[in-house]
Protein backbone atom coordinates (compact mmCIF):
# COMPACT_ATOMS: atom_id res chain seq x y z
CA UNK A 1 0.00 0.00 0.00
CA UNK A 2 0.98 3.55 -0.67
CA UNK A 3 1.52 6.56 1.92
CA UNK A 4 -1.64 7.48 3.89
CA UNK A 5 -4.88 6.44 2.31
CA UNK A 6 -7.04 9.96 1.96
CA UNK A 7 -10.55 9.71 3.46
CA UNK A 8 -12.12 10.56 0.34
CA UNK A 9 -10.90 7.27 -0.67
CA UNK A 10 -11.47 5.40 2.09
CA UNK A 11 -15.51 6.58 1.81
CA UNK A 12 -15.42 5.54 -2.37
CA UNK A 13 -14.04 2.11 -1.51
CA UNK A 14 -17.44 1.55 1.02
CA UNK A 15 -19.92 2.70 -1.53
CA UNK A 16 -17.93 0.39 -4.17
CA UNK A 17 -18.22 -2.49 -1.27
CA UNK A 18 -21.88 -1.85 -1.10
CA UNK A 19 -22.38 -1.84 -4.72
CA UNK A 20 -20.36 -5.28 -5.01
CA UNK A 21 -22.08 -6.66 -2.27
CA UNK A 22 -25.65 -5.92 -3.97
CA UNK A 23 -24.52 -6.81 -7.19
CA UNK A 24 -22.92 -10.94 -5.33
CA UNK A 25 -26.54 -11.30 -4.33
CA UNK A 26 -28.22 -11.34 -7.43
CA UNK A 27 -25.52 -13.48 -8.76
CA UNK A 28 -23.20 -10.74 -11.24
CA UNK A 29 -20.09 -12.45 -11.37
CA UNK A 30 -17.90 -9.59 -12.90
CA UNK A 31 -18.08 -5.78 -12.96
CA UNK A 32 -17.06 -2.81 -14.78
CA UNK A 33 -14.96 0.14 -13.33
CA UNK A 34 -17.49 2.49 -15.17
CA UNK A 35 -20.56 0.95 -13.40
CA UNK A 36 -18.46 0.24 -9.75
CA UNK A 37 -17.83 4.14 -10.13
CA UNK A 38 -21.51 4.95 -10.60
CA UNK A 39 -22.66 5.18 -6.74
CA UNK A 40 -19.57 7.70 -5.68
CA UNK A 41 -19.87 9.78 -8.63
CA UNK A 42 -16.87 9.03 -9.76
CA UNK A 43 -14.74 7.98 -12.64
CA UNK A 44 -13.64 4.78 -13.86
CA UNK A 45 -9.96 5.86 -13.84
CA UNK A 46 -10.39 6.83 -10.42
CA UNK A 47 -12.17 3.45 -9.43
CA UNK A 48 -8.81 2.46 -10.88
CA UNK A 49 -7.07 4.59 -9.01
CA UNK A 50 -7.85 3.96 -5.97
CA UNK A 51 -7.96 0.08 -6.07
CA UNK A 52 -4.36 0.48 -7.12
CA UNK A 53 -3.23 1.57 -3.85
CA UNK A 54 -3.83 -1.86 -2.72
CA UNK A 55 -2.34 -4.12 -5.18
CA UNK A 56 -3.90 -5.47 -9.06
CA UNK A 57 -7.42 -5.98 -9.42
CA UNK A 58 -8.97 -7.24 -12.34
CA UNK A 59 -7.67 -7.54 -15.90
CA UNK A 60 -7.86 -4.97 -18.88
CA UNK A 61 -10.79 -5.26 -20.82
CA UNK A 62 -12.73 -8.31 -18.60
CA UNK A 63 -13.22 -6.44 -15.21
CA UNK A 64 -13.28 -7.47 -11.84
CA UNK A 65 -14.58 -10.33 -10.16
CA UNK A 66 -17.49 -9.54 -7.96
CA UNK A 67 -16.46 -11.90 -5.00
CA UNK A 68 -13.16 -11.58 -5.09
CA UNK A 69 -13.22 -7.58 -4.87
CA UNK A 70 -16.05 -8.06 -1.79
CA UNK A 71 -13.46 -10.26 -0.23
CA UNK A 72 -10.39 -7.85 -0.93
CA UNK A 73 -12.36 -4.55 0.18
CA UNK A 74 -13.75 -6.45 3.50
CA UNK A 75 -10.17 -7.24 4.24
CA UNK A 76 -9.12 -3.88 3.43
CA UNK A 77 -11.72 -2.01 5.28
CA UNK A 78 -11.11 -4.56 8.23
CA UNK A 79 -14.24 -6.30 7.80
CA UNK A 80 -13.33 -9.71 7.78
CA UNK A 81 -13.90 -9.75 11.56
CA UNK A 82 -16.21 -8.19 13.91
CA UNK A 83 -16.00 -4.72 15.96
CA UNK A 84 -17.40 -4.10 19.25
CA UNK A 85 -18.77 -0.88 19.64
CA UNK A 86 -19.64 0.78 23.17
CA UNK A 87 -22.31 3.55 22.96
CA UNK A 88 -22.23 6.41 25.36
CA UNK A 89 -25.78 8.70 25.20
CA UNK A 90 -28.77 6.77 25.26
CA UNK A 91 -31.25 9.27 23.67
CA UNK A 92 -32.84 10.19 20.35
CA UNK A 93 -29.89 9.44 18.20
CA UNK A 94 -28.29 6.41 20.80
CA UNK A 95 -31.64 4.71 20.76
CA UNK A 96 -32.06 4.55 17.13
CA UNK A 97 -28.46 3.51 16.80
CA UNK A 98 -28.89 0.67 19.30
CA UNK A 99 -31.97 -0.60 17.26
CA UNK A 100 -30.67 -0.20 13.47
CA UNK A 101 -30.34 -3.93 12.93
CA UNK A 102 -27.51 -3.19 9.95
CA UNK A 103 -24.18 -2.63 12.30
CA UNK A 104 -24.43 -6.27 13.37
CA UNK A 105 -24.82 -7.22 9.88
CA UNK A 106 -22.37 -5.63 8.73
CA UNK A 107 -19.73 -6.70 11.43
CA UNK A 108 -20.31 -3.91 14.21
CA UNK A 109 -21.46 -5.09 17.58
CA UNK A 110 -22.84 -3.00 20.24
CA UNK A 111 -21.89 -4.33 23.26
CA UNK A 112 -22.11 -1.66 25.68
CA UNK A 113 -24.53 1.34 26.23
CA UNK A 114 -23.77 4.75 28.89
CA UNK A 115 -25.88 7.17 29.67
CA UNK A 116 -25.55 9.59 32.96
CA UNK A 117 -29.27 10.20 33.47
CA UNK A 118 -29.97 8.31 36.57
CA UNK A 119 -33.61 7.30 34.93
CA UNK A 120 -32.08 5.36 32.39
CA UNK A 121 -29.10 3.70 34.22
CA UNK A 122 -30.09 -0.50 35.06
CA UNK A 123 -32.99 0.19 32.21
CA UNK A 124 -32.95 -1.80 29.39
CA UNK A 125 -32.52 -1.12 25.37
CA UNK A 126 -32.48 -3.16 23.07
CA UNK A 127 -31.38 -6.45 25.04
CA UNK A 128 -28.45 -3.85 26.59
CA UNK A 129 -28.71 -2.57 30.03
CA UNK A 130 -27.72 1.19 30.30
CA UNK A 131 -24.85 1.39 32.43
CA UNK A 132 -23.63 4.09 34.80
CA UNK A 133 -20.43 6.61 33.34
CA UNK A 134 -18.84 5.18 36.65
CA UNK A 135 -18.66 1.74 35.02
CA UNK A 136 -16.81 2.90 31.75
CA UNK A 137 -13.46 2.13 31.94
CA UNK A 138 -13.69 -1.25 33.44
CA UNK A 139 -16.60 -2.32 31.30
CA UNK A 140 -14.73 -1.10 28.48
CA UNK A 141 -11.41 -2.99 29.75
CA UNK A 142 -13.56 -6.10 30.42
CA UNK A 143 -15.27 -6.58 27.16
CA UNK A 144 -12.83 -5.49 24.34
CA UNK A 145 -14.44 -2.45 23.27
CA UNK A 146 -12.64 -1.35 19.76
CA UNK A 147 -14.80 1.94 18.88
CA UNK A 148 -16.67 4.12 21.44
CA UNK A 149 -19.88 6.45 19.97
CA UNK A 150 -20.88 9.64 21.48
CA UNK A 151 -24.27 10.33 20.84
CA UNK A 152 -24.45 13.00 23.67
CA UNK A 153 -25.08 16.66 24.07
CA UNK A 154 -22.49 18.88 22.38
CA UNK A 155 -21.80 20.62 25.68
CA UNK A 156 -20.13 17.24 27.53
CA UNK A 157 -19.34 15.73 24.14
CA UNK A 158 -15.69 16.21 24.57
CA UNK A 159 -15.17 15.01 27.82
CA UNK A 160 -17.37 11.83 26.79
CA UNK A 161 -14.76 11.23 24.16
CA UNK A 162 -11.81 11.71 26.50
CA UNK A 163 -13.04 9.12 28.60
CA UNK A 164 -13.38 7.16 25.94
CA UNK A 165 -9.85 7.73 24.90
CA UNK A 166 -8.27 6.73 28.37
CA UNK A 167 -11.04 3.67 28.81
CA UNK A 168 -9.11 2.32 25.72
CA UNK A 169 -10.49 1.91 22.49
CA UNK A 170 -8.83 2.37 19.32
CA UNK A 171 -11.69 4.76 17.30
CA UNK A 172 -13.98 7.07 18.37
CA UNK A 173 -17.47 7.94 16.49
CA UNK A 174 -19.18 11.58 17.10
CA UNK A 175 -22.95 11.65 16.19
CA UNK A 176 -22.59 15.27 18.70
CA UNK A 177 -22.98 18.63 16.84
CA UNK A 178 -19.57 19.71 17.61
CA UNK A 179 -16.09 19.02 16.21
CA UNK A 180 -13.80 17.08 18.14
CA UNK A 181 -9.82 16.47 17.32
CA UNK A 182 -8.28 13.21 17.93
CA UNK A 183 -7.09 12.45 21.64
CA UNK A 184 -4.36 10.96 22.02
CA UNK A 185 -3.60 9.31 19.06
CA UNK A 186 -7.49 8.16 18.98
CA UNK A 187 -9.14 9.04 15.83
CA UNK A 188 -12.27 10.57 15.58
CA UNK A 189 -14.68 10.85 12.51
CA UNK A 190 -18.04 12.98 13.07
CA UNK A 191 -21.24 12.51 11.34
CA UNK A 192 -22.37 16.25 10.97
CA UNK A 193 -25.99 15.80 10.19
CA UNK A 194 -26.48 19.64 9.29
CA UNK A 195 -23.49 19.54 7.18
CA UNK A 196 -25.09 17.05 5.02
CA UNK A 197 -28.26 18.44 4.97
CA UNK A 198 -26.61 22.21 3.99
CA UNK A 199 -24.95 19.80 1.24
CA UNK A 200 -28.44 18.44 0.02
CA UNK A 201 -29.90 22.05 0.14
CA UNK A 202 -27.07 23.33 -2.76
CA UNK A 203 -27.63 20.81 -4.47
CA UNK A 204 -31.54 21.29 -5.04
CA UNK A 205 -31.09 25.12 -5.33
CA UNK A 206 -28.43 24.84 -7.77
CA UNK A 207 -31.15 22.18 -9.49
CA UNK A 208 -33.79 25.17 -9.24
CA UNK A 209 -31.66 27.98 -10.32
CA UNK A 210 -30.78 25.69 -13.53
CA UNK A 211 -34.10 24.97 -13.90
CA UNK A 212 -34.76 28.89 -13.65
CA UNK A 213 -32.27 29.68 -16.57
CA UNK A 214 -33.02 27.15 -18.32
CA UNK A 215 -36.81 28.42 -18.42
CA UNK A 216 -35.80 31.82 -19.46
CA UNK A 217 -33.89 31.25 -22.73
CA UNK A 218 -37.01 29.01 -23.79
Amino acid sequence: MSGRISDSTVRRLSLYLRMLRDLERTGVEVVSSTRLAEPSGATSAQVRKDLSHFGSFGKRGRGYSVEGLVRALEGILGLSHSWRLALVGVGKIGTALLGYGGLAARGFDVVAAFDADDAKIGTRAFGLTIRSMSELRPVIAELGVDIGVVATPARVAADVAAGLGRAGVGAILNFAPIDLSEIDGVPIRTVDIVLELEGLSYLLSEASRRSRSGGAGG
